[in-house]
Order: structure tokens, then C-alpha cells, then sequence
């Protein structure tokens, strides 16, 4: 399955685009070096071994092998320091960055960019599929009460097969 058609996988994806959204040219940099060395070139374990979930490793089985070698070195992710690192897209890198999970990877990238100096937040609106910047106590209010709704609606599906199924 091509990894943007994994749910969990584009979001991800376009949460680093939307968390770029207000940022500063620094920062914007920072999140495209993280970008590079998680959605292109990402490592992750998974049951003690090293796997790879970025689409440049995917695409190409020689960098797959290279990747997953003892060739690189393979540094602990943190978006922090992954956010510095110079790479070069014209030979295989010397440096991937290592996840604990993917889900890990996820968690350390949302609370990194939420430490960014955005003026403000934004969300992409999966009904409208626009971007919406979040600037209003009103439409802060209207969003809680619709995430509500929804969740009302979760909470009820899931008691119904809880019914159903034990």
C-alpha cells in the first residue's frame, strides 16, 4: 500500500505541512530537515528490529539495504537535533535518525512544533478540505462543540459493540 494512503502516515505528513503554516523562514527550514529524515528517509523500531516507513527508503531497495546497515549511523530521534542536521540528496546518507516507534516519532514531532513561535494555530477542516487558521474564541467554542458531537457519536459505536461483541 503506498504509505500516503495510510491514514495515520498522511496525517503526519500533513501535519508537518500545516505546522509551517505562520512559521518563521527558520523554522520552516528546521521542519523540512525533519521532514527529510522522517516522511523521506525515517527509521523506527518495531519488535527490537530497525525498520524503515520513509517513502525514500521504500522507493529504493539500495538505500533500504544501505539504511538498515551498520554502514550509517544511526542516531536516537529527537526532532530538536534531527531539525540541524545537514543531508545531501546525492548519495546515500550517512546519518538516519532512529524512532522508537512511529507512533514516537509522531508524539516528539507534535510537541516540538508545538514550541514554535506560530502566531497562531491551524487546522485542516476534513468537510470544507480548506485550512483553517484558528484565531477566534467563537470558532474555537464551534469546534469543541462539533469534536463533541463526534466523539459522542465514537463513544455510542463503541458501546454498541461492546453489546454486541462483549
Amino acid at each position: 500500500m503506498p504509505l500516503l494512503a495510510d491514514p495515520s502516515f498522511a496525517q503526519f505528513s500533513q501535519e508537518i505541512g500545516l505546522a509551517s503554516l505562520g512559521a518563521s523562514d527558520e523554522e520552516i527550514e528546521k521542519l523540512s530537515t525533519v521532514y527529510w529524515f522522517t516522511v523521506e528517509f525515517g527509521l523506527c523500531k518495531e519488535h527490537g528490529e530497525v525498520k524503515a516507513y520513509g517513502a525514500g527508503l521504500l522507493s529504493s531497495y539500495g538505500e533500504l539495504l544501505h539504511a538498515i546497515s551498520e554502514k550509517p549511523e544511526h542516531r536516537p530521534f529527537d526532532p530538536i537535533s534531527t531539525a540541524v542536521q545537514p543531508y545531501q540528496d546525492q548519495e546515500y546518507q550517512p546519518i538516519y535518525y532512529v524512532a522508537e516507534s512511529f507512533e514516537d516519532a509522531k508524539e516528539k514531532i507534535r510537541r516540538w512544533v508545538s514550541t514554535m513561535s506560530r502566531p497562531y494555530e491551524v487546522r485542516f477542516n476534513p468537510y470544507t478540505q480548506r485550512v483553517e487558521i484558528l484565531d477566534s474564541v467563537d470558532q474555537m467554542e464551534n469546534l469543541m462543540s462539533q469534536l463533541n458531537l463526534e466523539m459522542l457519536h465514537l463513544n455510542t459505536a463503541v458501546n454498541k459493540l461492546r453489546q454486541t461483541f462483549g
